[in-house]
């Protein structure tokens, strides 16, 4: 008999991803042959654009299917270059860019270049899953911040400062935020970044995923461009996933200071490799090409948010803030904890919450505790219209079942 292999500490600090595993749940009863409406995934319904797949394909004949640089052709380093100074105001050389496999790759390697045991990373909740689990992984400590609705679920620069010790290394700022939808405002921003000039130890990892999903005329900033002083200090984060609906293409990039991005690739040279060579060069064409298509994913995304956020609010119990930006809504279910399910369990915390959601009325949500925040819940609707007017039929009716 073989004996267990034994893990590493650092995994057993791990939990696994809430997200992946609701969706991979609502997958397994769909398969079964019920009718689940899946809400867990952060994943655009829209197809890649068709100019992007042609270049894909362009490439492919092409035959630029060979390794390339661990951390991006030099092509598509110019063309993230071209959109920071484009829409961010930042000025950066390609020597400043790092493209990983993914937006999560970005993080972890970033982490993992610099966190030793001890070092503190301060992460606003609602966070996205991932970031204390990556910390964890690279050895350092996450400092969680809870934010509350009457804050927008947003950091404040009071909280901040509280967080800050002599081992704090990084802050990490995602706007729009995952699971949220909360965005920083200039202001907001500005407010933080006068607390970090009092503390030039810690670095900022901005999170900018969601940029280009932000409504009513919300104008987005980045914090390296709202205080040119955290430039040398900042990781500026963004991928094509999201806005470009490219989430399988699996690419996502940052420009900071050329230390870092050194170390970066260093961390990619003896662990993934280049990101696929395929998907670099339709990166290209998404950043370069046109964005037409843009106006309108938001104008789609945004009437989904308004029907959620409308219909959530009807049900009972249920209160659901309107956030800024991305796809996703983040209601309060604490009006509903001690009530009784159709089934009799009794609603003692959102995690509860979800289970009887899911098994009472198959519609499948990813619970608040797993983003650091407690009696919350996340809703993607990043779906067509008709699931989500079933799915809020079906969640109206569940709460109004409940005793």
């Amino acid at each position: 008999m073989a004996a267990d292999i034994q893990l590493s500490d650092a995994i057993s600090r791990v939990k696994p991803s809430a997200t992946i595993a609701v969706t991979t749940k609502a997958a397994e009863m769909k398969r079964q042959g019920l009718d689940v409406i899946g809400l867990g995934s952060g994943e655009p319904d829209f197809d890649t654009p068709e100019n992007i797949k042609d270049a894909a394909i362009r490439a492919i004949r092409e035959g630029k299917t060979k390794y390339t640089p661990s951390d991006g052709i030099p092509e598509l380093k110019e063309a993230i270059c071209a959109k920071f100074a484009r829409e961010n105001s930042l000025a950066y050389k390609p020597s400043q860019v790092n493209v990983s496999p993914g937006g999560k790759a970005v993080l972890f390697n970033a982490f993992m270049a610099t966190l030793n045991p001890g070092d503190e990373v301060v992460i606003p909740a609602p966070y996205w899953v991932s970031y204390p689990e990556m910390v964890l992984l690279a050895g350092g400590t996450p400092v969680t911040v809870t934010c509350g609705a009457n804050s927008q679920y947003k950091l404040t620069a009071e909280q901040l400062d509280a967080a800050i010790t002599p081992r704090t290394k990084w802050l990490v700022l995602n706007s729009p935020s995952n699971p949220t939808g909360a965005a920083y405002a200039a202001s907001e921003l500005k407010a933080l970044a006068d607390v970090l000039l009092r503390h030039p130890q810690v670095w900022v990892l901005t999170d900018d995923m969601y940029e280009h999903l932000v409504y009513d005329g919300f104008e987005y900033a980045t914090i390296a461009q709202v205080e040119p002083a955290l430039y040398d200090r900042t990781l500026t984060m963004n991928g094509v996933s999201k806005a470009y609906a490219m989430t399988g293409w699996r690419i996502g990039y940052a420009a900071g200071p050329e230390k870092l991005i050194g170390a970066m690739r260093k961390v990619m040279d003896q662990s993934t490799s280049n990101p696929c060579s395929v998907s670099q060069w339709a990166s290209v064409e998404a950043l370069n090409g046109t964005q037409d298509f843009l106006p309108g994913f938001r104008a789609a995304y945004q009437a989904r948010r308004n029907f959620m956020v409308e219909g959530l609010n009807e049900a009972e119990g249920l209160i659901c803030p309107k956030p800024e930006g991305a796809f996703y809504v983040y209601p309060s279910c604490a009006g509903v904890i001690g009530k009784r399910a159709p089934s009799g369990a009794v609603i003692d915390n959102d995690k509860t919450f979800a289970s009887e959601l899911l098994e009472t009325e198959k519609v499948a949500i990813v619970f608040g505790e797993a983003f650091g925040l407690a009696n919350t819940f996340r809703i993607s609707y990043a779906t067509s219209d008709a699931v989500l007017k079933e799915a809020l039929v079906r969640i109206q009716r569940f709460c109004a079942a409940l005793s």
